[in-house]
């Protein structure tokens, strides 16, 4: 079965590409429109579709859309409720439903051959669920978890797979919503709805949870898998902050406060889902479990033995789940992801056609590795393009700047390049082997979706990677997977005795990651990036750039 998933009525509109049970390909539309998260989550949006990540998933294949048995769309209008009977506040909601509706006739227009019968609506946590429970490695029978700000009609579902069956157990009604409280807080913390939520959770470190008791008064679990979270009267915590002013430590401290009341709702969900099925493996999904910080705790308190976390766990991760959950109804078995690197990539021709073209001077070292290697021990910055581009919002060592973590300073001045704020954390890559005598927490950790302790005796030789609680947000590279980042850390560790780097996305604040070799040139070219190792090739910037004879820079 060739099925195409669909992700669109919310935010973060993507596709995926499912054949016989195995995902091909994989996108969010972001990394082609180059509009961060596709499109704003908002009513009058929720009829634009992730048209040209559609696109390039069948192109990908070789397909048509004719050539499909079904579409997965991943919303199921027919589930859902008018949003003031689901209490929530939002007068033109009626024309998400519309849209739900009219997506097989949408679907056709903007991919033309496609059958309209062919689209099946799937329910939304459902299609989360599948995305966590049919592509984590070594499963088996496990327990699943969803949560984000909203679906049909609820907010939260948990669910059990055995064998290609997925069981939902328990689902949370609106308007009570961890992730709509969330979002409600990153608004009155001056950050972008729907979209800002992480830097939340990297505030918290910076404050006390002295709101908690204050908090449990409207968010809690009710103790039969479900919760309470609606209501909080943010401004009677704290005064609103505007987007473009400093935080203050109360900023911090509901935050901080915020964190905490969620680790606790979750603990006790994830308690009674393993009360019910008794599983050893715990997967997630949904926008909440982006949250690393409450990852780590489930994984360090909770009862499961082992805890695996979908990489594109917010909305785009429909559209594989959507698309799994279809192949699997269908008969065919579905196969575990083997890693998150399923968008576009180059070959090392067409790389450097693109160089040529853009006349860009460039070498080709024996080994890009090395050449890398040595500029990071240097102290300089690399923005490293290689490969698959990733699917999901971390970037794990196929569209990274990466830099010395040695020097205290590199935070800062990668928050610079990004011109991100100096509060945000960068995150260090290390061998999958080396890791356990650096870091503490769940291992391996190729997604960057938990927390880690960094070890006392390496705080002070990686304070670069270092969060302000002694934690780091880790990818583990495995030397099968990644061979070219593993020989690149190897010889890191050879110049300097440090095997780790910093890895944190290749963007600048507010752009969606570099996907293209276009948008890799036009990044490193206005940004302060000493190299750029695209495939094979070295870009280095004192030979891009020159001084004329009359002090200006030019291009050579």
């Amino acid at each position: 079965m060739r099925i195409l998933g669909i992700n669109a009525l919310f935010h973060d509109p993507a596709a995926a590409l499912v054949i016989d049970g195995r995902t091909v390909a994989a996108a969010e539309e972001e990394r082609f429109s180059r509009r961060k998260h596709g499109k704003r989550p908002l009513p009058f949006s929720a009829w634009e579709l992730p048209e040209q990540a559609a696109a390039w998933c069948l192109k990908r294949a070789g397909l048509r859309p004719q050539d499909l048995d079904a579409v997965a769309y991943s919303f199921d209008p027919a589930l859902a409720r008018p949003a003031d009977a689901m209490g929530l506040d939002d007068p033109w909601d009626h024309l998400r439903l519309t849209y739900a509706r009219e997506a097989p006739s949408f679907l056709s227009t903007a991919l033309p051959g496609l059958d309209p019968e062919t689209v099946r609506f799937v329910p939304h946590h459902m299609a989360h669920a599948a995305s966590g429970a049919y592509a984590a490695p070594d499963a088996g029978s496990c327990s699943v978890l969803v949560l984000d700000g909203r679906g049909e009609r609820a907010s939260h579902l948990a669910a059990r797979r055995t064998g290609d069956r997925l069981e939902p157990l328990r689902a949370q009604d609106l308007p009570h919503s961890l992730g709509l409280v969330y979002e409600e807080l990153t608004e009155h913390l001056g950050f972008l709805r729907s979209s800002d939520e992480f830097k939340v959770m990297a505030l918290a470190s910076h404050g006390t949870p002295r709101m908690l008791p204050e908090l449990r008064r409207y968010v809690y679990p009710t103790g039969d898998g479900g919760f309470h979270a609606a209501g909080v009267p943010w401004a009677e915590l704290c005064a609103p902050r505007g987007p473009d002013e400093p935080w203050t430590q109360d900023h911090a401290d509901v935050a901080a406060s915020a964190q905490a009341v969620l680790e606790e709702t979750l603990l006790d969900l994830v308690r009674w889902l393993h009360g019910r099925t008794h599983d050893t493996v715990l997967t997630l999904a949904g926008g909440v479990a982006l949250n690393c910080v409450a990852n780590s705790r489930i994984a360090r308190e909770g009862p499961f033995s082992r805890v695996w976390v979908q990489p594109a766990a917010g909305d785009a991760g429909t559209a594989l789940g959507g698309a799994l959950l279809v192949s699997a109804g269908a008969g065919d078995a579905p196969e575990p992801m083997t890693g998150a690197d399923l968008g576009r990539d180059w070959s090392d021709a067409e790389l450097g056609a693109w160089l040529k073209t853009a006349a860009v001077p460039c070498e080709k070292p024996e080994d890009i590795a090395v050449t890398v290697a040595r500029t990071l021990a240097d102290n300089g910055i690399v923005a490293w393009f290689q490969g698959r581009s990733e699917y999901g919002p971390r970037a794990l060592g196929h569209r990274s700047l990466l830099a010395h973590p040695g020097h205290a300073g590199n935070l800062e001045r990668l928050n610079d390049v990004k011109g991100r704020e100096q509060f945000r954390p960068v995150a260090p890559m290390v061998l999958a082997d080396r890791a356990a005598e650096i870091f503490d927490g769940p291992l391996p950790s190729p997604y960057m979706l938990f927390v880690h302790d960094v070890a006392p005796a390496w705080r002070d030789r990686v304070p670069a990677v270092v969060h302000v609680d002694g934690t780091a947000r880790i990818q583990t590279v495995d030397p099968e997977r990644q061979p070219l980042l593993a020989r690149m850390l190897r010889e890191f560790e050879r110049l300097t005795g440090l095997p780790v780097v910093v890895n944190t996305s290749l963007n600048t604040a507010g752009r969606p990651m570099v996907d293209d070799p276009r948008d890799a040139l036009e990044c490193f070219g206005s940004s302060p990036v000493d190299l750029l190792a695209i495939g094979p090739y070295a870009v280095r910037r004192g030979a891009l750039f020159r001084t004329g004879d009359g002090g200006e820079e030019v291009a050579r």
